[in-house]
Formats: C-alpha cells, structure tokens, sequence
C-alpha cells in the first residue's frame, strides 16, 4: 500500500455516506412424502409478528477497517444454524447463492439489501429442525401452501425465485434429494415432486441415458426389488 493510500484511508468517513444494512436469507428445501417442501421460521418479534419466513438474519459487521465483521456465506450458514439448528458442517449442507433483493422499502425498519441463499436437505435430516434464535416456531411447509401463506418482507419473492432455480437446475440438485443409490424410477419420483408434473417413463429413460453418457450419473452395484422384476440402481458421479 502506498504512502498516499495510507493517509487516504485514514482521513476517509465511512458516516459521510448513507449506508443500508445487509441480511441473509436462506431457502431450504427437501423432499417430506414425495412433496417438495421448504423450510419456514416463524417470527417471534416486530416486524411482521407471528408472519413466516425464510430464515436469515443480519450479517455482522463493524467498525473497524481491517476487521470489518463476517463474511457473506459464513452469515447465511450461522443464521441457518442458529435458526433452524441446521449446520452446514455438521450435517454436510451445502449453501449455493441465489442473488440479492433490495427493493426500497422491502423492510419497513430501514434500508436493508438481503442476500438470498439455497440449500438442499435429504429427507432423513428433514426431522432435525428446531426453532432457535428469534424464531418462535420452524416447520416444514409444502411448497404450493408455502405460496399461499403472507410471509414477511419480500420472502415470497424470493421463494419464487428460489423455486425457480432448483426446478431449472434439477437435473445436477437432485443428488441432494435421492439415496446414495436409486433407480430410474426414483429418480423420476424426485424430478416430478420438484417440477410438479408427472413425466413420461420413456422420455425420462432417455434423459437417464444422456446423464450416464455424460458422466453425470453412472451405474452402482446391486438392484433394486420392485413388483415387477429387480430394477438396475444408479448414482451420482463423484465431483
């Protein structure tokens, strides 16, 4: 850093500028019932009292230059936890970045910009959820009574948004909603309760096919004992 930087930096007022504040906010999803489901925390203070909402918090910041508080993903995975009991390490969840919502006025407190994250939770996690943090109640919600519900700030949004992205990545997300090892037939299962529409047996096959020419799926060991005849098993590709 150069001489001149240096008294830049430290003449330079942070307070001259009007600042918002940042929030995280983290949809999760899993499978309950072959029914995709998300995750809701119900608000137990002002604003929007008693109103569900995806979890998520204020990042932490501070004054100080050369340590200015928490990073973005470190935020969204502490508030995860702290609100939902969730960890990111614990129970080896991965957070992926949706994108930002900032509408002015999207909180009635102040000028807040949120970060929205997703994850994927497999089914035998989905019972260890526990409110926590300012979160009165968390439950699993399905998706489309999710829609219907007045949820706080702009969650609906974001939940839309995040519904999306999961329905148009499904073919690579859904390893996070299947066994270690699957048939056709479960798979399909999956991509229908995310997508919310039945698919034809064929084209999907077809679809199978296409994954295991590109790496994306390949065959496991074993069968799987259907009404019919034992089914071939596949799984996900190593990353």
């Amino acid at each position: 850093m150069s001489t001149s930087e240096r008294k830049f930096l430290a003449a330079y007022r942070p307070g001259r500028f009007p600042r918002p504040a940042v929030t995280v906010d983290v949809v999760v999803f899993t499978l309950r019932d072959a029914v995709l489901q998300v995750l809701l925390v119900q608000r137990g203070e002002h604003p929007f009292k008693g109103r569900w909402a995806i979890p998520g918090g204020f990042v932490r910041v501070t004054e100080e230059p050369a340590d200015q508080g928490e990073d973005l993903d470190a935020a969204a995975a502490r508030e995860l936890e702290e609100e939902t009991g969730l960890g990111t390490r614990a129970h080896s969840l991965p957070l992926e970045q949706l994108r930002a919502f900032g509408a002015a006025g999207r909180d009635p407190r102040m000028r807040v910009i949120s970060v929205a994250y997703y994850a994927l939770v497999t089914p035998d996690l989905a019972p260890l959820v526990r409110a926590g943090g300012d979160a009165a109640h968390a439950a699993w919600h399905p998706i489309e009574a999710a829609r219907l519900l007045p949820l706080a700030f702009d969650h609906r949004d974001i939940l839309e948004a995040a519904t999306e992205r999961l329905r148009t990545d499904i073919d690579r997300l859904a390893r996070a909603l299947v066994p270690e090892t699957f048939s056709i037939a479960e798979l399909r299962a999956v991509h229908e309760a995310v997508l919310g529409r039945a698919l034809d047996p064929g084209n999907f096959r077809k679809r199978v096919l296409r994954m295991l020419e590109d790496r994306v799926l390949e065959t496991a060991p074993g069968k799987r004992v259907t009404a019919s005849k034992p089914a071939r098993v596949y799984r996900f590709a190593k990353r």
